[in-house]
């Protein structure tokens, strides 16, 4: 081969092999690719490798994972007319089919610029209609609308609002430290009615107890009384049975009862009927009479 011929050719291959890699592309998972031949559309990377024609393709890689754009500080007046500094954040991400792609590029200038500002009109229009104190507490009602509204209105934008979160609502400084003291004061007075019902519900406890002892005094007593009662019945019934007529000689055998109980010694005459009655029971043993009519 001619010498001269070869290093014609040289430069023609070095210039391709230069082209070639000037044209290589590498899409990554994240990413999507649009690539444009001389300022037109021309067809869609998924990720993996690609080529295009160095100096008249070219591509634009779309990020399609989910991003996080702050909404930006601002004084919004409330319905009651106080000034409350709002802050918000917006979650959203680019689909991954080739029509939101294109949609997100071709339909919207800047997506970050653009939801930012809509975000900050929908909350002026959301809390504008709301007082400060129902702005505060109605936090995930805002959170809904402003997520409903970015819904809507970025529908044709090819991309998806993920979440949206408000930050914060902060009053005036002033108006701050007056919710403060009523909280504070709010705080104060409902401990106060928390230890008064703890000391109304203590002394009820206890006259509850006093009630509980003083009904169970009252039983033991009436119990007692109707055992005594029930005993005396008893006696009475015996005394009836045994004793019809001779109620003197009962008043001398309760009289022996409690001699005995005191373990004193008594002399009785042996004619008598309370002998029969007490003999072996309570070891008396009768005197007999002297001729005299004495005893001993």
């Amino acid at each position: 081969m001619d010498p001269s011929s070869t290093l014609g050719l040289s430069p023609i291959i070095i210039g391709i092999i230069v082209l070639f890699f000037l044209g290589v592309r590498i899409v990554r998972p994240t990413h999507r690719g649009l690539i444009e031949r001389l300022g037109k559309y021309h067809h869609f990377a998924n990720p993996g490798f690609h080529w295009i024609i160095p100096f008249i393709d070219r591509m634009y890689q779309i990020n399609t994972t989910e991003q996080m754009i702050n909404a930006e500080s601002q004084e919004i007046i409330t319905f009651d007319n106080l000034n409350a500094r709002v802050d918000a954040q917006v979650y959203f991400k680019i689909k991954i089919d080739e029509d939101s792609v294109k949609n997100s590029q071709y339909n919207v200038n800047n997506i970050a610029y653009q939801i930012v500002n809509l975000a900050r009109t929908t909350l002026r229009n959301i809390i504008g209609t709301m007082t400060l104190k129902s702005a505060n507490s109605e936090r995930g009602k805002i959170n809904k609308s402003l997520y409903a509204t970015l819904l809507e209105e970025t529908r044709d934008w090819g991309i998806e609002i993920v979440r949206t979160e408000l930050k914060e609502i902060d009053p005036p400084k002033d108006v701050q430290e007056t919710m403060n003291k009523i909280v504070k004061a709010e705080n104060e007075k409902m401990a106060a009615i928390d230890f008064a019902t703890a000391v109304e519900t203590r002394a009820d406890g206890e006259k509850r107890a006093e009630i509980k002892k003083a009904e169970g005094i009252k039983i033991a007593n009436i119990l007692r009384a109707e055992g005594e009662a029930q005993a005396i019945a008893l006696v009475n019934e015996a005394a009836e049975k045994y004793f019809v007529g001779n109620a003197q000689t009962l008043r001398k055998l309760e009289a022996l009862e409690k001699a005995l109980g005191s373990n004193s010694k008594i002399i009785v005459p042996s004619d008598r009927e309370l002998i029969n009655v007490i003999g072996e029971m309570a070891g008396v043993l009768p005197i007999r009479r002297k001729d005299d009519g004495t005893q001993s």
